[in-house]
């Protein structure tokens, strides 16, 4: 395989990309990456090389250049060296310029978690069983003892359900 800068050498360092639904590859020869500042962590951006986009540069010019965490001392500077930030409130320091950073390389600009295919089943039960309880302990105290019965005996079957389908997994 080639190298895509040079398209002479044979290409040893190959960087992929992820945007979207969309995947890039560079591949480079050993003097085209060493040119472009890949050995050297304190002289490379990916976001720079693979985007095209001056991504590091991006973040300066939105937020302030001269702009420093004021928990871990990170600077824009220190972002563009290392490729992340220093610690979560970097976050929030610099976050002007990571909102365009960050939108054309993810979903959303929101963290939302991600949880185990198996684990969806486990929470919708378990939601269910919280709310009859709640339901369970109002019929109770309304001293309504028929319906009281019939949320302990369906939260007694969703137990029973959780106990089993937690058994075949």
């Amino acid at each position: 395989m080639k190298c895509n800068v040079c398209n002479e050498n044979e290409a040893t360092v190959h960087l992929t990309q992820i945007v979207g639904e969309k995947m890039q590859k560079v591949d480079l020869c050993e003097s085209c990456s060493k040119e472009k500042g890949v050995g050297d962590p304190t002289g490379f951006s990916l976001a720079d090389m693979l985007l095209g986009l001056g991504a590091s540069s991006e973040l300066e010019e939105a937020g302030d250049g001269d702009a420093k965490c004021s928990a871990c001392g990170y600077t824009h500077a220190d972002f563009k060296k290392a490729g992340r930030f220093g610690c979560p409130e970097c976050y929030q320091t610099f976050s002007d310029g990571l909102e365009q950073l960050l939108k054309p390389m993810h979903k959303g600009l929101r963290h939302v978690g991600k949880a185990p295919r198996g684990r969806k089943k486990f929470r919708g039960i378990e939601q269910k069983i919280k709310t009859l309880e709640k339901k369970l302990a109002k019929a109770v105290s309304n001293e309504n003892y028929e319906q009281a019965a019939e949320f302990r005996d369906e939260i007694k079957g969703l137990r029973e359900q959780l106990e089993s389908t937690s058994r075949e997994t």
